[in-house]
């Protein structure tokens, strides 16, 4: 079972939604089974890649039009959300920036196999740790603490490499009419949007899997019992076994 996966690395939801689904994961008995991937999606694409002048408060009450209390009010709701899923938020050193290279460096990670390594930490670093993800330099290194190779990550950042599987993510979430993340999409059929509580993504886990399309014999099973007949070999069954001990 596949499951799609659309997310900001700013977005404090999409972290936690992440943990959600990685704990349904945890309980569900088929989880060998179940392909994550990850995709790219901006909360913001026209902001800009230098930092803000104000704190991530100040950034939240100018976006809605309320007042910097409130703000943090709202903050401190969506920190504790984040501790019931065992994450610390650390809102006072949250720098926001355009995501956009970020999502770039996404990409390449996932053609290196390590797509879920470089997505866990470029969201640690900013929801816990306060890295400016719009700095190429901080971009790099994280990317090499994840396994990748810090000048080959730079020279990529320094290009327009894999712009074109960022807007493709982008178009394709536009076309299934996603309006915010995260959001889930499992074997192209079911969606989960927003950090939903647990028993949501469990029951999708176990819908989606349940509903797989049963696999289809063309032509019929023609193999004779004991040998091959139309290309296909038959397994014995209920034979016993006479190789020696």
């Amino acid at each position: 079972m596949k499951i799609e996966v659309w997310s900001d690395f700013v977005c404090p939801f999409c972290y936690i939604g992440k943990r959600k689904l990685e704990h349904a994961l945890e309980r569900f008995p088929q989880k060998d089974q179940v392909e994550v991937v990850y995709k790219s999606f901006e909360l913001d694409p026209n902001s800009s890649r230098e930092a803000h002048s104000g704190d991530i408060h100040d950034m939240l009450a100018g976006k809605y039009g309320m007042s910097r209390e409130q703000a943090m009010e709202a903050n401190r709701n969506v920190g504790e959300a984040a501790r019931a899923v065992g994450l610390n938020y650390d809102f006072d050193r949250m720098s926001p920036t355009n995501t956009f290279d970020a999502h770039r460096l996404a990409h390449f990670a996932a053609e290196q196999g390590l797509s879920h390594d470089v997505t866990e930490r470029l969201l640690q670093a900013y929801f816990t740790e306060g890295v400016f993800l719009g700095d190429h330099e901080e971009l790099a290194k994280l990317a090499a603490e994840s396994g990748l190779d810090r000048a080959q990550v730079l020279d990529i950042l320094n290009s327009d490499a894999y712009s074109e599987n960022v807007r493709a993510d982008e178009e394709e979430a536009v076309n299934l009419g996603v309006r915010g993340v995260p959001f889930f999409v499992l074997d192209g059929k079911f969606a989960v949007s927003g950090a939903q509580p647990d028993s949501v993504f469990d029951q999708a886990l176990e819908r989606a899997w349940g509903e797989r399309p049963a696999l289809t014999v063309l032509g019929g099973e023609s193999a004779e019992a004991d040998g091959c007949a139309d290309g296909s070999c038959a397994v014995p069954q209920d034979k016993p076994d006479n190789r020696a001990h």
